[in-house]
């Protein structure tokens, strides 16, 4: 649930910034009336953004045996590269308000409401599509309550983006994203192990040495797990995270 709703949070959290950016623009230079044209944008990404979850989901539930494997390993992998990229892009943004804003300004100058329109269609429509691909490849390890922790992600990025336009909400977003940043990349790196132990029981990758590292304790008397354990309280939370195994 904790990866789920990491990663909804801050992928909607981006597009309520790219909205509220273009939206404040609109309101300082007193060109509002163009603000239906930017929620028309958000309705169509959101919109195209649900065609392609049905989609991907539809094409998930196709594959069976070994090809499901192969699917679900090929899947983290691609998660775990687009993640790592978008972060990587993320950190060397550090003028992106002022950018949206130029692009803004350059499709009002040539009276192009439609470009404005497609402006904000492409940016809900690309974190709509990044939060498709990272939610399924955090469903394989981690299939448990993974809707309703997207879903309450979701819900709280949304709030907070309004208030921060409101001014109600006071926060270092640098803070906030190299966190969060940081956090993302160590749930990407247990993506691409998990990946790759996908490929390797579907038979794609050779297993090089059978088990790398093995620290699971003997189960308790009661049969309840200990804390390092993948299955222990620890080590669950761990797995939830970022993929942790003891065993592998």
């Amino acid at each position: 649930m904790i990866p789920s709703f990491l990663i909804a949070f801050r992928e909607i959290l981006e597009a309520a910034l790219v909205v509220g950016i273009v939206l404040s623009y609109l309101a300082r230079t007193g060109q509002r009336r163009h603000g239906a044209v930017v929620w028309a944008g958000v309705a169509a990404g959101v919109a195209a953004s649900l065609v392609g979850a049905f989609t991907f989901e539809r094409l998930a539930g196709g594959f069976e045996g070994a090809a499901e494997q192969i699917f679900e390993g090929v899947t983290m992998l691609v998660g775990a590269a687009l993640l790592t990229t978008m972060i990587l892009w993320m950190m060397r943004q550090r003028h992106i308000a002022a950018e949206l804003e130029q692009r803004v300004a350059a499709q009002m100058n040539r009276t192009r409401r439609f470009g404005l329109f497609v402006l904000v269609f492409v940016a809900i429509l690309r974190e709509g599509i990044e939060t498709v691909i990272f939610l399924s490849a955090a469903s394989v390890p981690s299939p448990d309550n993974n809707l309703i922790g997207a879903a309450a992600g979701i819900l709280a990025a949304v709030l907070l983006g309004y208030l921060l336009f409101r001014g109600s909400a006071r926060i270092s977003l640098k803070t906030f994203f190299g966190v969060t940043n940081v956090l993302l990349i160590l749930f990407a790196a247990g993506l691409v192990a998990q990946g790759i132990g996908e490929l390797n029981e579907a038979g794609v990758i050779p297993a090089v040495v059978e088990h790398v590292w093995d620290i699971n304790p003997a189960v308790r008397p009661d049969g309840s797990y200990p804390l390092l354990h993948d299955h222990g309280y620890v080590g669950g939370i761990l797995r939830g995270l970022f993929g942790y195994r003891s065993r592998g």
